[in-house]
């Protein structure tokens, strides 16, 4: 077994992990970053999902780094794509002009930008990133973790990682299961968290619908038709209990009021795309399906550009409700994720085969996969999009009552010892346990840091959708910018607590040490409080 020795280990390489290896390499400190697959950015971009932004992300309501890979993200595209001159000269350029985002644009892109951003830290030894390397078993004392082992997923070598402070930034809480932090999965009971909408008794295993996702380019008047899955006849003919009709199809639940919403979807439209304005407070455009996720827009492009637009599919028709893809067994949680992407597959021969479209027929044959852009051989993500992980029980767990408008109609909670913010409704989508869409409007928030924090383990914070959220309130803690926003909190809280020789716990509400630590994340452009914003 190889064994390495550092100040800081980042279990996870998605948003948050990204952000706790950038902010605690860029104050000097020896931090080792760890991730499952070959692409740093998880949700982003192994995942394959354009972010979910709240309406004033290009200039509150995050943090200042947040904003620069966004602005590197674009500016990626200004150099090494032939835009029009009226796109390139766009200041909030869209890539994809999609609609869930001023900001939708290629996995492969994001991935490549974050690896660049990060670079010179690795160049100066102050990171160290380890990719395709899973979690496979922890070693603690007393309250502590002291070493995580990882095993190459190419290599089955085993790596063991020690370190003085351990951050949990994994998809699923993996870390947090290994080293046995009191963690909650699912529904928790309406007692223990007096929200309206939690049930008599908890669900552990009824969580978020999982999804997997893919890329596609339609090129009109080909035939790029994959070959009929053997499970087609089953996943065709599913129709939850809730739903208006078979779950392939254009009609599902509408997430707000439940009643049936008809979607549509058109490729390539003939639009304007320097002309789109993302914007899901005023219009969500989620009927367009086409546009929703829409990353790469082919009129942004001169001629000789591509000849057809990229869109993700992430849409409720592979919404996976089978069983959720975490907390059993390794074999149960895998089967669950593949079964996933069987979904994905069967429901993109219906849209190749039997979706009815605008002009009275049937079917879109030009539908091809798009490998390169989701940096696979199939066009599918690499790795199942994770709505909901295991969380740990923290010395706060924020509620649904926090933050929800029905409950609290002159604004969110404003937490003492708050480290970030974030903005986005309480977004829940149907579940394994045969919940339908939660969907209700909640207030711009903040982050406590005491959700960070386990009520046990004195050297491990969360650093990603592991925090202390019930599965209601993580509807609106999970999204993208949140995460990044998390993640960077605990690494900087990290940096401060090893440069001042305390533990994590020790920054407590009232503090010396907590308003020390404030100040930097002021300092370092974290935004912690919001001006005055109506909630959407």
């Amino acid at each position: 077994m190889d064994e390495l020795s550092t100040e800081v280990l980042v279990v996870g390489g998605g948003l948050g992990g990204v952000a706790a290896a950038w902010s605690l390499a860029a104050a000097g400190r020896q931090v080792v970053l760890t991730e499952e697959s070959d692409w740093l950015g998880g949700q982003l971009t192994s995942q394959g999902v354009p972010p979910d932004e709240h309406p004033w992300i290009e200039h509150v309501g995050s943090t200042h780094r947040y904003r620069q890979l966004r602005t590197a993200i674009r500016d990626w595209y200004r150099t090494h794509r032939n835009l029009r001159a009226t796109s390139a000269r766009l200041p909030y350029l869209n890539p994809g002009a999609g609609l869930v985002s001023p900001l939708c644009h290629e996995p492969a892109v994001s991935a490549e930008v974050m690896a660049e951003l990060l670079q010179p830290y690795v160049r100066s030894g102050h990171l160290t990133i380890m990719l395709q390397q899973v979690p496979v078993a922890a070693a603690t004392g007393g309250d502590r973790v002291e070493a995580v082992t990882f095993r190459g997923r190419a290599t089955g070598t085993d790596t063991c990682v020690s370190a003085a402070i351990v951050l949990d930034a994994s998809e699923t809480g993996e870390l947090i299961a290994l080293a046995g932090v009191e963690h909650v999965t699912g529904f928790e009971s309406r007692e223990e968290t007096g929200e309206a909408a939690a049930p008599d008794v908890a669900r552990p295993t009824d969580m978020q619908a999982a999804s997997w996702c893919f890329a596609v380019e339609h090129l009109a008047g080909e035939d790029h038709t994959i070959d009929r899955p053997d499970d087609y006849a089953d996943w065709r003919s599913r129709q939850p209990a809730y739903w208006p009709g078979r779950q392939f199809g254009w009609t599902v639940p509408h997430p707000h009021t439940l009643a049936p919403r008809h979607h549509s979807m058109t490729p390539n439209p003939d639009d304007h795309p320097d002309r789109i304005v993302a914007d899901q407070s005023a219009d969500s455009g989620a009927d367009d399906l086409w546009r929703f996720r829409r990353m790469l827009a082919r009129n942004h492009y001169a001629d000789g550009g591509p000849v057809s637009d990229v869109t993700l599919v992430n849409w409720p028709m592979i919404d996976y409700l089978d069983g959720p893809v975490l907390g059993g067994t390794a074999a149960e949680d895998a089967h669950h994720a593949q079964q996933a992407k069987r979904m994905s597959r069967a429901f993109l021969y219906w849209l190749q085969t039997e979706a009815p479209r605008s002009d009275g027929g049937t079917g879109f044959p030009g539908l091809r996969l798009r490998p390169d852009v989701m940096g696979t051989d199939d066009g599918f993500a690499k790795r199942v999009y994770i709505r909901e992980s295991r969380r740990i029980r923290a010395r706060y767990t924020i509620t649904a009552n926090d933050v929800a408008v029905r409950e609290r109609p002159d604004g969110a909670v404003a937490y003492p010892d708050s480290v970030g913010t974030g903005a986005y409704r309480i977004d829940l989508h149907p579940s394994t346990g045969g919940e339908n869409y939660i969907d209700v409007p909640a207030h711009p928030f903040q982050i406590p840091y005491r959700a960070l924090v386990p009520v046990r383990v004195r050297n491990v914070l969360a650093a990603g959708k592991s925090i202390g959220t019930t599965h209601i309130s993580n509807g609106c803690y999970r999204l993208h910018p949140v995460e990044w926003s998390i993640g960077e909190a605990a690494g900087i809280a990290a940096a401060h607590c090893l440069e001042h020789g305390l533990e994590p716990q020790q920054l407590e509400v009232g503090s010396t040490q907590l308003a020390q630590y404030q100040q930097r994340l002021r300092l370092e452009g974290v935004d912690i409080a919001w001006p005055r914003i109506q909630p959407w």
